[in-house]
């Protein structure tokens, strides 16, 4: 299965997802800040990241964009799962370099499908 790294600084949206991911089979990582997330990024090289939006100084919109044009991590897909539903919201983080813009309460099918189209090879 495939190791998944979330950025985000909620501990109960954290909790909820690691829990739904672990239950797939997948390894998790987490960190509750955008800095951290980067640099943890570029160390452990997850196979895919799920990164949060609306976060204490460095936004996730920030961080994916950091993120998709690092040498170290532009190969790691990165899906934004926000509270932010607006359509520009999701072409903004697209335009960023996110692979897929997911708004929270998540679906877990939603969300494990996503996975498994990103990563056929990890599932």
């Amino acid at each position: 299965m495939a190791h998944i790294f979330i950025i985000d600084d909620s501990p109960t949206d954290v909790h909820v997802l690691v829990t739904l991911l672990e239950r797939a089979g997948h390894e998790v990582s987490s960190v509750s800040n955008a800095e951290e997330g980067i640099e943890r990024v570029r160390a452990d090289q997850p196979d895919l990241i799920i990164m949060d939006v609306v976060m204490p100084g460095m936004n996730g919109f920030q961080a994916t964009r950091t993120l998709s044009r690092d040498e170290a991590t532009k190969h790691v897909p990165i899906v934004m799962i926000t509270t932010k539903s607006m359509e520009t919201d999701r072409v903004w983080g697209m335009r960023q370099g996110a692979k897929a813009f997911i708004t929270k309460p998540v679906n877990e099918k939603e969300l494990l499908a996503c996975i498994n189209e990103l990563l056929p090879s990890k599932v």
